[in-house]
């Protein structure tokens, strides 16, 4: 019932990108922590200095297909004012029951929704909007909403804006992930008898204070938030008692069920918050009962060996006594036995040998015994020192794929730079591959025993002497690069290989494409690869 919004940015690549009057961005990513998403792509603008007044248009979704409107956009000393117009929106209750009016938001990069405001629109179904934000850089929807204060976007989304070729500002293209509240979970709890609005006879706020308040109770509101939710039924009541008759009826009924609704989105979210904490203090308690009985079994626990420990000791002291008492009684008795151990000294002598025979052979095996135990040692350190650089060989992988396309091969790992991460026929590094290059070496500078080999590689076309030439260079423009990032260089080399090994027929685009390439083989002991044994595959 209590959804929370978060905003997945995915970058997409230049090419893809519309032409506008601005620079156009790419965000970064940011992980999406829900599960129940509904996903929609639009566009946000960074009005941050646009100078002149600019404009976007609204255009309707599958939910509205005919609405259609634009926004105003003015920047003020950072204060956005915008005047929304939007025509041709269905009735409102088209979409169920609950569903009063139209409220429009801006969405910012990091996931923030922010309500800039209800639109009332007329019979048909044309509406306008005069709105401030302190947002610079923000996308927008209209959505249906049982009222108009609510704090969340419902997933009835029916238009959203589309940026023009003349729009100002600096243009993100981003795919939105809204975790909104699903359609129909408002059924049961707003206008639940589906009761026509007869807006001639009360004011549409009214309709709007009544959803609030029944969707405030339904929620927990009278158990969490009961101080706020009296004072959303008490301004409800004072706006359903007011006498028709009088001249400020409507006035005042508008004054007092907006007053209702927001005492009543107040209610709804301390109810939401409180509820959270009962639920997190009862967890608390729970874990606090559980280490105490913990705490009462390992002092039982400790007691009981305690007792243990002492009653073994005292075992001991008295087997000690009892064989000091044994010993002697047995010198006693070899004192008067002294004639007869003189008679048996030599069977003594040759017991004694025996003895020392059986020492003997005892320290052998304890010393095969050793021995076994330090082999098998042995072979469990390799073992753990393989597993270890697997581990290690497989958690770079990951990392490496995190910024290029990387495979493991007996060479090594290799990391695909591809040919649009240099401009055509230069060796030239782009922006965005030096990004990702400074992304691999703050890996690479984590293991220093790694060694970084740049192969480059053209396709078929041109003559052997410039694909060598311009092959070596691309390769020696990556080690430079990384060179500079703090690698050590004898860490580094580079080789030019032409076209002498494709991964693609170099009879069609797609496999030239395929071809024009840099490698780069990253190996060393630390995971498992021989250095050596790499070069001497390639060569």
């Amino acid at each position: 019932m209590r959804t929370l919004i978060s905003v997945l940015l995915l970058a997409l690549p230049l090419a893809a990108q519309e032409t506008t009057s601005e620079e156009v961005v790419e965000m970064a990513q940011t992980p999406v922590f829900k599960v129940e998403t509904v996903s929609r792509t639009t566009q946000a603008v960074n009005y941050e200095r646009t100078g002149p007044a600019t404009r976007v248009d609204f255009v309707g979704t599958a939910e509205a297909p005919s609405a259609k409107g634009q926004a105003k956009i003015q920047n003020n000393r950072s204060i956005l004012k915008l005047e929304i117009e939007l025509k041709k929106l269905p009735l409102s209750t088209t979409f169920g029951a609950e569903y009063l009016t139209y409220v429009v938001w801006a969405i910012s990069p990091d996931g923030r929704a922010s309500n800039l405001g209800e639109i009332l629109v007329n019979k048909n179904g044309n509406g306008k909007l005069n709105a401030t934000t302190e947002m610079q850089v923000f996308g927008m929807l209209v959505t249906a909403e049982p009222y108009y204060a609510v704090r969340q976007p419902s997933d009835v989304i029916v238009a959203t804006n589309e940026v023009r070729k003349n729009t100002r500002g600096k243009l993100y293209f981003i795919d939105a992930k809204f975790e909104l509240l699903k359609r129909g979970q408002y059924a049961p709890l707003a206008n639940p008898l589906a009761l026509t609005l007869d807006l001639k006879a009360s004011p549409l706020e009214l309709y709007e204070a009544r959803n609030a308040v029944q969707i405030a109770k339904m929620i927990g509101a009278a158990q969490y938030a009961p101080e706020v939710l009296s004072k959303a039924e008490g301004s409800l009541k004072m706006a359903e008692g007011f006498p028709k008759g009088e001249k400020r009826y409507r006035a005042e009924v508008v004054r007092t069920s907006r007053q209702a609704v927001q005492f009543a989105e107040d209610a709804r979210e301390l109810s939401t918050k409180r509820e959270e904490q009962a639920l997190l203090d009862a967890e608390a308690k729970a874990a606090a009962d559980r280490e105490a009985a913990a705490k009462a079994e390992a002092e039982e626990e400790a007691r009981k060996r305690a007792e243990a420990e002492a009653a073994q000791k005292a075992e001991e002291e008295a087997r000690a006594l009892a064989d000091q008492q044994r010993k002697e009684a047995e010198q006693q008795k070899a004192a008067a036995d002294t004639l007869r151990l003189q008679a048996e000294l030599a069977a003594a002598r040759e017991s004694a040998q025996r003895a020392e025979a059986e020492t003997a052979r005892a320290q052998a095996m304890m010393a095969r015994q050793r021995a076994q135990e330090e082999a098998e040692k042995s072979r469990r350190l390799a073992e753990q020192a393989d597993a270890e650089k697997r581990a290690l060989r497989a958690r770079l992988l990951q990392q490496f794929s995190a910024v290029l396309e990387t495979r493991d091969t007996e060479r090594g790992l290799v990391v695909n730079l591809s040919d649009v991460l240099f401009d055509v026929g230069k060796a030239d590094l782009r922006p965005l591959t030096r990004e990702k290059l400074a992304r691999l070496s703050g890996i690479v500078l984590a293991y220093p025993d790694l060694k970084l080999r740049a192969e480059g590689h053209t396709d078929s076309t041109g003559t052997d002497e410039i694909n060598e030439r311009l092959s070596k260079a691309r390769a020696d423009a990556v080690v430079g690069y990384m060179a500079s990032q703090g690698i050590a260089q004898q860490n580094l080399s580079a080789i030019g290989l032409a076209s002498t090994m494709p991964v693609a027929s170099n009879d069609t685009r797609e496999g030239r494409s395929q071809n024009r390439r840099v490698e780069m083989i990253i190996s060393g002991s630390v995971i498992g690869t021989d250095v050596a044994t790499a070069d001497r595959q390639v060569e």
